[in-house]
């Protein structure tokens, strides 16, 4: 969900709810065991450490549609885990400038929301890209789809596309 559809919003709030602990789903988004199942099947590497540089390449599905190898490059801001990730974000199929990404995890008894806070100031194509609105396209569903994904595969073991998943792995 975003706060409108036009590409003037600078700023989109996703939230989902998931029954996995908050570590699960930390994990779930910083292993690259973990991102290479979900989504756009895109692996995070190194680990996130505050102040440190980080890159998530491309599966070859994303590089067979064209995508570059490595995606997206940035830093950590700030990591303080299971709680809260906070990263510069920079797509690196395009040439508008970084973006801030915020993962928020907190516990609901045994359920977690995630919340997903991507500012997008003077990111127009990206906004557009990551709330669906190139989904006709080809692009993808955007942050929608992705945690849609990550809530099936870390509730179920197995992605929304059939790929079958060891969650204990």
């Amino acid at each position: 969900m975003t706060a409108a559809t036009d590409t003037a919003v600078t700023t989109q709030v996703h939230k989902i709810y998931i029954k996995a602990t908050p570590q699960a789903i930390w994990d779930a988004i910083t292993q690259p065991e973990w991102t290479e199942r979900y989504g756009y099947g895109g692996s995070v590497r190194p680990a996130f450490t505050t102040g440190q540089p980080y890159e998530i390449t491309a599966s070859e599905f994303m590089q067979a549609a064209g995508m570059p190898e490595v995606i997206v490059t940035g830093e950590t801001l700030e990591a303080d885990e299971p709680n809260r990730l906070v990263l510069l974000w920079r797509a690196n199929w395009d040439s508008e400038p970084a973006t801030k990404l915020t993962y928020e995890i907190k516990q609901w008894g045994d359920v977690c929301s995630l919340t997903v806070v991507h500012e997008l100031d003077g990111a127009p194509n990206l906004a557009r890209m990551v709330s669906g609105g190139d989904e006709a396209n080809g692009a993808g569903g955007g942050w929608a789809q992705v945690l849609s994904d990550l809530k099936s595969l870390l509730e179920t073991g197995q992605s929304l596309y059939g790929k079958p998943v060891d969650p204990n792995a």
